[in-house]
């Protein structure tokens, strides 16, 4: 006997977010894909999967697959499709997922729309250089990585202008700016201040956005939606009302240019929402995005256009069902309209009228997420938002104003918040990251390492942030210092926030040194105290509006000028550049051969490779090249002296095994210098102490890193100004920055700066790696 056939499936990438209006937007989803005999399988990060039961509880069947990495998430869905599970189609609902979605779809030749037509659109830069290419008017806009290159695209246009994200959602990080002394605050405004952000010229008109599904490849418009928003400085929606009240001449304008444009977007699956502006020089297209509107959008459009199942329509049109929708839909007959709560900030004391609301019979849906003593934070992003009416009503003027007097009938009795209750959310993040290319040293290569990240949040907006890698080589285990971090973190929030909010005057900083020295007294290791301290001072300056150099009095970073490491095996370049030759393998007399002669500074890492046979053997190499810095040449620290004596004019500087202020003392002693890694130290306030007595002592003090992200090596950089030498480009081998000779911070943003890059040398310096 045969088996049974399996059923067909939907395959639901991304599942629902946390909040509600994402979670009801998966459930919909998935009830319409059940109504059609679909089995369905939800696929979400597992801590999300975790915090949205309703959505697994919709799903036949959930499994954790991250959807940021795309790749993974079609590999995934290859693996299962190779094995029998197929799905019949591949789906999703939220905006972060959409690579996925169209990744996975590509991958098993399934209806969808093209991997790279949606990472254009997901990329705002990008999609407005397609638009502005192929005709559709676009305000100008500039990728920036820094505060210098936005005010240069300041100086370069007219105001005012818009600070966003390159890639977010729910107006995050959205900001007008009106001249550069705006540009600080907005620019720490932005939910990852390390990534590359847009500035945009400000479009002066009224904005509205255009509802719709593909069917058989081609748009169908459902519908025009007027937005409200907040006045600026941010652009958080207030209100929506579907269908928006146009002449018709200007509605049909409307779906025609979007409808061009999303063809000329290469776009043909799956659902649309369009943003736009009507101004006095006609359509300016905005953001462009492949799932339906958010602000209960999904809700309103049913109401508007009855017998409309949007995710069913979609389903029947992948599947080959007859889909029952004209190219061109006649105005809807009766309207809807969504207001979301503003209440002031403060802690709830009592709420009044909502019963009254939340039963009216014109709502079509109602919800209010605090009550008394909730805090409210303030109203600066989606993530702000508590609770949302949406109504139906014959018009759009009526729904409009029935949903206002609705929502001003709610009335919040709010107080101020003690500080003591200001307590931020912490969450951390691990992630395995392949390196850009494999490091050698002298008794492992590394390949891949752990990245952690530590955000503390209020109101759903990031305040402070940490940012490190763990490498097990070194004895440095990703899992548990997460779990240290965030422990440690959970911790420290409700007492370093107390002290910060004291009395005029007192050291914001002085809780939290004292607060990590009790840590390091209990065993907390040191890559989880860095983690914690990062977060925290990045938090502490930014409410102070200085970068952290300047919050714990440090001189100014300015350019910090790089040593190039060149690992073992690579080719060592010879065109005068600062180098950092990693020794201590059985090359290293045929290597340091190869070093006569070359002009540039040398700095020598044997870390601990050698013996006395060894140092005896390379010792007049050594005499005769003079490097400039020779590193942690020897295993046992009692040939120390021979060698600082051999070598009168080198710095000998100790690394491996530096992390106290005790082991700070003994390099100096013994060696004349140390190498100071804030991994091993536990961050900027230890290592300061140990920085502040090499000095003394007149020691050679450099500054080094391991294998880490560009905001860990921005960090450390805060300490430059204070060391001799900076080995400070480990982030080349995590990220995709390229190598450079030097840069400089950003020293404009509040907390921890960015690097900022230098697109030339300087006169007399080194050509870019």
């Amino acid at each position: 006997m045969s088996a049974a056939p399996h059923p067909r499936e939907l395959l639901l990438i991304g599942g629902g977010g946390e909040m509600t209006l994402s979670v009801d937007v998966a459930v919909q989803a998935l009830e319409q894909a059940r109504a059609r005999g679909l089995r369905t399988h939800v696929t979400n990060r597992a801590d999300t999967l975790a915090a949205t039961p309703a959505v697994t509880a919709a799903a036949d069947t959930a499994t954790a697959v991250d959807f940021a990495r795309p790749g993974d998430t079609a590999d995934w869905a290859a693996g299962r499709a190779a094995d029998g599970e197929r799905p019949a189609l591949v789906f999703g609902v939220r905006e972060m997922a959409q690579e996925a979605v169209a990744a996975t779809a590509h991958a098993l030749e399934l209806p969808g729309n093209p991997p790279a037509a949606v990472r254009r659109v997901r990329t705002k830069d990008a999609c407005r250089a397609a638009l502005a290419a192929a005709g559709f008017r676009q305000p100008a806009v500039r990728v920036c990585r820094d505060a210098s290159e936005a005010r240069a695209f300041l100086a370069a246009t007219a105001g005012p202008w818009v600070v966003k994200p390159r890639d977010g959602a729910d107006s995050a990080g959205v900001r007008k700016v009106t001249g550069p002394d705006d540009l600080p605050a907005a620019l720490a405004q932005l939910p990852d201040r390390e990534a590359p952000f847009l500035v945009e010229e400000f479009v002066d008109g009224g904005e509205f956005s255009v509802e719709g599904v593909f069917v058989g490849g081609s748009p169908r418009v459902l519908a025009v939606t007027a937005k409200e928003k907040l006045p600026p400085p941010y652009f958080v929606e207030i209100g929506h009302v579907l269908p928006a009240d146009l002449p018709e001449e200007t509605r049909r304008s409307v779906e025609e240019t979007v409808t061009a444009a999303l063809t000329a977007l290469e776009l043909r699956f799956g659902l649309f929402h369009v943003e736009l502006w009507l101004t006095a020089e006609g359509i300016v297209l905005g953001e462009v995005h492949v799932r339906i509107g958010g602000g209960w959008i999904h809700r309103m459009l049913p109401h508007v256009r009855p017998g409309l199942e949007l995710y069913g329509t979609v389903y029947d049109d992948a599947l080959g069902l007859p889909v029952d929708l004209p190219a061109r839909l006649p105005a809807p007959e009766r309207a809807a309209a969504a207001r979301y709560f503003a209440p002031p900030e403060g802690r709830v004391t009592a709420v009044s009228g909502w019963d009254a609301v939340r039963t009216h019979p014109a709502v079509l849906h109602a919800e209010l997420r605090v009550g008394p003593g909730d805090v409210v934070p303030g109203f600066r992003s989606g993530g702000d938002r508590v609770g949302a009416v949406v109504v139906g009503a014959a018009t759009p003027a009526e729904a409009r104003e029935l949903a206002r007097e609705l929502v001003a009938s709610v009335r919040f009795t709010v107080e101020p918040v003690d500080t003591g209750d200001d307590v931020p959310e912490v969450r951390v993040d691990l992630e395995p990251r392949p390196l850009t290319s494999s490091f050698r040293i002298s008794h492992m290569t590394i390949e891949t390492v752990d990245h952690l990240r530590l955000r503390l949040l209020q109101g759903g907006r990031t305040v402070g942030e940490g940012e490190i890698t763990a490498d097990s080589g070194y004895g440095q285990d990703g899992p548990a210092i997460a779990a240290e971090a965030e422990a440690l973190a959970r911790t420290l929030a409700a007492a370093c926030d107390d002290a910060h909010h004291g009395a005029d005057g007192a050291d914001p900083v002085a809780p939290l040194r004292a607060a990590l020295e009790k840590a390091a007294a209990d065993g907390v290791g040191a890559p989880a105290r860095m983690l914690v301290e990062m977060a925290f001072l990045d938090r502490a300056a930014r409410r102070a509006g200085v970068p952290v150099w300047r919050l714990l009095g440090l001189p100014e970073p300015g350019r910090v000028r790089l040593l190039h490491t060149v690992p073992i095996g690579e080719d060592i370049p010879l065109d005068g550049r600062p180098l950092k030759i990693k020794l201590g393998g059985a090359d290293d007399e045929q290597i340091l051969r190869s070093l006569l002669g070359v002009p540039a500074p040398l700095i020598l890492d044997a870390n601990r490779g050698w013996d006395r046979q060894d140092w005896e053997r390379l010792r007049p190499l050594l005499a005769e090249l003079a490097p400039a810095v020779l590193e942690d040449p020897v295993r046992d620290p009692a040939l120390l002296p021979a060698i600082r004596a051999a070598l009168p004019g080198t710095a000998v500087v100790l690394d491996e095994g530096i992390a106290t202020a005790g082991d700070a003392a003994f390099a100096v002693g013994t060696a004349g210098g140390l190498n100071v890694k804030l991994m091993r130290f536990g961050g900027i306030l230890p290592a300061l102490d140990a920085l502040t007595d090499a000095t003394e002592k007149g020691a050679a003090r450099m500054l080094g890193c391991f294998l880490e992200p560009p905001r860990a090596i921005a960090y450390a950089a805060q300490l430059a100004g204070l060391c001799d030498w900076s080995d400070l480009d480990g982030h080349f081998w995590v990220s995709d920055d390229r190598p450079v000779p030097s840069y400089g911070l950003d020293s404009d943003a509040p907390g921890i700066p960015r690097i900022a890059y230098t697109p030339e040398p300087a006169r007399g310096e080194a050509a870019a790696i």
